[in-house]
């Protein structure tokens, strides 16, 4: 099991970055990306500081820490820039908070991600056909996701993907030790979405991918 967005005390979570993975580890997850919220204003203070323990508990655990960063309700001219920061400042993995549904988010925001240098368009909501091309030809993945709220629009995203040929991944969103998923859940979600057990398995191998 692979879960490549996740939250700690860096932002919105509970838990620090070492119980987070502990918790993720006993659950059966073999790498976890912990990918707190960011903007212009604490880009420099999260991401060394998960560069450094993501270090840490690599050198002594066995599941993989990677860390990350989920680019979070940034005024979409900004997001290219942003990415750029971030990943000279260290971070693995990009996450884009999409348009859900189940937050104000900026319209706009879900074509400029697509436009920036990201991995995943977290969470995209009601996203277009044009979009969901725009993902595909450019390699960036789509989350299915099963934070509640914003997964709402799963089977949306997934019928799309399906249709014009874009990747997917599965991420949990955590940010308390009950969001946490196992394999067993992980899988409930994906066939929630209407896709099935091998669309499960090609998410992990596109997560896996990622790395």
């Amino acid at each position: 099991m692979i879960d490549l967005h996740t939250h700690s005390i860096l932002s919105d979570g509970v838990l620090v970055p070492s119980e987070l993975v502990r918790r993720a580890h006993v659950l059966g997850v073999k790498v976890i990306g912990i990918t707190d919220h960011g903007d212009a204003s604490n880009l420099d203070f999260i991401i060394p500081r998960l560069v450094a323990v993501s270090e840490q508990l690599n050198r002594v655990n066995e599941i993989k820490t990677i860390p990350g960063i989920e680019l979070t309700h940034i005024p979409p001219a900004q997001i290219g820039s942003l990415a750029k920061e971030a990943r000279s400042l260290g971070a693995k993995i990009i996450v884009v908070h999409g348009e859900t549904v189940a937050e104000p988010v900026i319209p706009g925001t879900n074509r400029a991600a697509l436009d920036a240098d990201i991995d995943i368009l977290a969470h995209p909501g009601l996203i277009s056909e044009e979009e969901v091309l725009m993902a595909a030809e450019r390699g960036i993945f789509l989350e299915i996701t099963a934070r509640k709220g914003h997964s709402i629009t799963n089977g949306h995203v997934a019928k799309l993907s399906r249709t014009h040929g874009a990747e997917l991944v599965l991420n949990s969103d955590a940010h308390e030790p009950g969001d946490l998923l196992n394999e067993q859940r992980a899988r409930l979600v994906a066939l929630g979405a209407g896709l099935t057990d091998k669309d499960f398995e090609r998410m992990q191998e596109n997560a896996l991918s990622l790395l």
